[in-house]
């Protein structure tokens, strides 16, 4: 029988199987997550007035709509490390949009190789201490964290990932993620049909008012629409099963919209999204809640639902539970780093009304000529309009050459930010106290893209060329059965066990935490051990 790399296989004469301390399933709420891909505030529960969303607004209807929800970051694999880990991306160097390709060494529209982010030691993907408690978790099928996710991160990851696959009596905790409002579906459906009357859309004033940006536009709202019958089949699928009245369901878009100058943006609508959560039995349904979210509270938030004890190390805070903050947040924290093959350096805080941010190279245009951008036809016409003077004053700031150090913005009498309130006396104290909190707050998380990313792949992979590997998993037979240690701080272990004739690919990978492990005889314990960062651990066959 052949076995994959990366695999400990072993062999042992024992009699009787059982998972010492493996915890016993209680009655736990279902979670799901239903989540959409570059998508600011466009759904009509939240006042989209040029299409409608009725499935949205139904399970808003019956939930509760969050309207100052904002995420970590503009762009989607920095943003999802925030939700994955509870930890903000500048702080474990995450941030760099894209380091992590899976299955690539190279990519053209980078300047670094490809290479999975060396996380602090004792960070994890938070669906492994939902595991741990009982939870079958599924994944449909996006990850992109900016590192390479352990096998002990979900019960299943991929297309065909289902909380129906679970064993019976489990709740589970299942994604998943609808790709269709994604920036690449405005061109790639581009000769699709309209649901949306390009005449009819609003046009931000920093776009120009042509039929290219009209047809974008409206390509991009026809595509929310098509999102919102996908969540519709999620949710009448979660009826026909039975679980409607036992599981809380999450909606939400991981940042804002995919169009040009939003999407990558650390401005507010690079980064403010629509939530929605759903309760069985929710008394006050169709609320609207308008406290500070960040991003980084859905993973503390889910753990605190789930009846599990948040880790101290998240820098996130529960929002729903019995375990929410006492305290609401003040500020919303945000980062851009490097974009494809572009390098800037910004900061945010934001406190639901003036936004700072700080340019830490302040000698970078602010348009960032990012090629899988210009992909956008609305975005070629742009660039082809300002080559040809013809974009107004307003039109024209995002090509600006450089920026200032500071900028600071009105969000509610100035919504598009377009004039920098940074050198105005009359907002002395308000730039005074956010950067203050944009000091204090580097302060206590850490900035680990403070140093060129070089360095920082140099510190993460400990001054050699290539990233370190995971130690090789230890299996010691014990009275009862075995015990498995990895020499590798913050590495989570998981192990299959599987009998002669079942695939191996058909099993989940358990996680292992201290318990004694059983076999019956001729049964094959595989084991796999992985600090997010490294290497897994290397092969090896013990009989």
């Amino acid at each position: 029988m052949h076995f994959k790399k990366h695999y400990c296989i072993v062999l042992l004469p024992l009699v009787c199987f059982s998972l010492a301390g493996y915890p016993q399933v209680s009655k736990k709420p279902n979670i799901l997550w239903i989540t959409c891909e570059d998508m600011s505030m466009h759904l009509s529960c939240f006042g989209e007035k040029e299409i409608t969303t009725p499935n949205l607004d139904r399970l808003a209807s019956e939930g509760v709509k969050y309207t100052n929800v904002y995420t970590a970051a503009g762009v989607c694999a920095p943003s999802r490390s925030a939700i994955i880990t509870g930890m903000y991306p500048s702080s474990i160097g995450t941030d760099n949009m894209r380091n992590y390709t899976p299955g690539k060494k190279e990519d053209v529209n980078t300047p670094i190789p490809s290479y999975s982010v060396v996380v602090p030691a004792y960070v994890k993907c938070f669906p492994e201490y939902l595991r741990k408690n009982g939870y079958y978790c599924t994944n449909n099928p996006k990850q992109d964290y900016q590192f390479e996710a352990p096998v002990t991160a979900w019960d299943e990851s991929s297309t065909k990932a289902h909380w129906k696959n679970r064993p019976a009596g489990k709740p589970f905790f299942s994604v998943f993620n609808l790709n269709i409002t994604h920036e690449s579906q405005i061109w790639g459906r581009n000769k699709e049909p309209l649901l949306v009357d390009p005449n009819k859309v609003t046009v931000p004033p920093y776009y120009p008012d042509v039929p290219e940006v009209r047809h974008d536009i409206a390509r991009n709202l026809t595509n929310i629409i098509k999102m919102d019958e996908q969540v519709g089949k999620i949710i009448e699928e979660l009826k026909n099963d039975g679980l409607y009245d036992n599981t809380i369901i999450f909606f939400y878009s991981d940042h804002g919209d995919g169009l040009p100058y939003v999407k990558r943006e650390v401005l507010t609508r690079g980064l403010h999204i629509p939530l929605i959560v759903r309760f069985p039995g929710n008394k006050n349904a169709g609320a609207t809640d308008n406290e500070l979210i960040s991003g980084v509270d859905f993973a503390p938030t889910v753990l605190s639902l789930a009846g599990i004890t948040v880790p101290a190390y998240m820098q996130g805070q529960a929002f729903l539970g019995r375990q929410k903050s006492k305290k609401q947040r003040r500020y919303i924290y945000a980062a851009r780093d490097r974009m494809d093959t572009e390098v800037d350096r910004v900061r945010a805080v934001f406190d639901s009304r003036y936004e700072y941010l700080k340019n830490y190279m302040p000698e970078k245009p602010y348009y960032q000529n990012i090629q899988y951008r210009l992909q956008i036809p609305m975005m070629r016409k742009i660039i082809a309009m300002k080559d040809s003077g013809l974009l107004n004053e307003l039109q024209m700031q995002w090509f600006r050459p450089n920026k200032p150090l500071e900028e600071l913005y009105d969000t509610k009498s100035d919504p598009y930010q377009f004039n920098n309130l940074a050198g105005d006396p009359t907002y002395k104290n308000i730039l005074s106290k956010l950067r203050a909190a944009h000091e204090e707050w580097m302060k206590k998380v850490g900035d680990r893209n403070a140093i060129s990313e070089k360095k920082l792949i140099k510190e993460m992979w400990n001054g050699k060329t290539t990233p370190p590997v995971t130690a090789q998993p230890v299996i010691t037979k014990t009275g009862k059965g075995v015990k498995i240690s990895c020499a590798t701080s913050g590495a989570s272990i998981g192990y299959k066990i599987y009998k002669k004739g079942v695939s191996e690919s058909s099993l989940s990978w358990n996680i292992y935490s201290l318990e004694e492990v059983y076999l019956h005889h001729g049964d094959k314990l595989l084991v796999q051990a992985q600090r997010i960062g490294y290497e897994p651990s290397q092969s090896s066959l013990v009989f």
